[in-house]
């Protein structure tokens, strides 16, 4: 099970070892035989995705493979060709499979479905916000699409956040330094780079007197993300309040600095406190339009 959880097949005779292969053969006669019984008492489903992941993670590899040199069967190390072999039959096909979703990249509204389909990320209007920590979980095409770039020009060792657009061939390296410190970073850098020419633009709003800010953290990292749930219970605290109503997220420091002030809110880390020089009947009126907001 450990084994199969990590490279999504049963493991080899060799793979096996001796001790292991000798007493599970005394038990169930083979490593197929145990596994059938593994199959009956878990289910199965789980074990089919751990496989597509491992498939997804072997044609990503080979695809991105295309930007330096291939390698060739031959120089693969073992348990990649054991790997190979079980989830493809053929490293012909597999490379097949791979030169097949590079193709597919250049088709903008695959990806665009993928990215509104994405269970990772920061959906907005016209792209896809994903944190960097987050980038394995993504859908295959969408890691190779970023694959692409990074390989190309290179990503940044600061970048905090990956940007997809969907209306264009373009990603974006977003570098938030405060992002697990303060409840809304502040955009200081970003690096936009072009697919269709590979033209780079840098952009720095460190100078800038109203930078764009993040909001909805949760949203970029996985529910294992050390932070995640601090970051949710903001956000949901936030979406109380009534201060998450602009649906776009084009929040700036200016801007939401005036959605606070008009909320009679201030920030205490990642929690929302009331102003303390706030006009008391404005308070009421707002946490009465708070309790109308609840479910039910």
């Amino acid at each position: 099970m450990d084994f199969y959880t990590d490279r999504g097949r049963l493991p080899s005779v060799e793979e096996l070892g001796t001790e292991a292969l000798g007493s599970l053969q005394s038990e169930f006669g083979s490593i197929k035989r145990a596994f059938k019984i593994i199959l009956q008492a878990t289910d199965a489903s789980e074990w089919d995705a751990i496989s597509d992941k491992r498939r997804n993670d072997l044609l990503v590899y080979l695809a991105l493979s295309q930007f330096s040199k291939r390698p060739k069967f031959k120089d693969l190390a073992p348990a990649i060709k054991a790997d190979i072999k079980a989830l493809f039959g053929s490293y012909h096909q597999a490379c097949t499979a791979a030169d097949l979703m590079l193709m597919s990249l250049g088709q903008t509204e695959i990806l665009k479905e993928r990215c509104h389909q994405s269970e990772i990320g920061q959906k907005r209007s016209h792209s896809l916000l994903v944190h960097v920590s987050a980038l394995e979980q993504l859908d295959p095409l969408l890691r190779l699409y970023e694959g692409c770039a990074s390989r190309t020009i290179g990503r940044p060792e600061e970048a905090t956040v990956v940007k997809f657009h969907l209306n264009k061939p373009k990603i974006s390296y977003l570098f938030f330094p405060t992002f697990d410190t303060e409840p809304h970073p502040v955009l200081q850098t970003s690096m936009q780079i072009s697919l269709r020419n590979l033209h780079v633009r840098y952009q720095d709003y460190d100078i800038d007197d109203n930078p764009p800010l993040l909001h909805k953290k949760e949203l970029l990292v996985t529910q294992d993300y050390p932070s995640y749930n601090k970051f949710a219970k903001l956000s949901n605290q936030e979406r109380k309040w009534g201060l998450l109503d602009d649906s776009s997220n084009n929040y700036t420091r200016q801007s939401w600095a005036e959605c606070l002030e008009k909320n009679c809110a201030e920030m205490k880390g990642h929690r929302l406190v009331w102003r303390k020089d706030a006009d008391p009947y404005q308070v009421k009126l707002l946490q009465a339009a708070q309790r109308r907001r609840q479910p039910g």
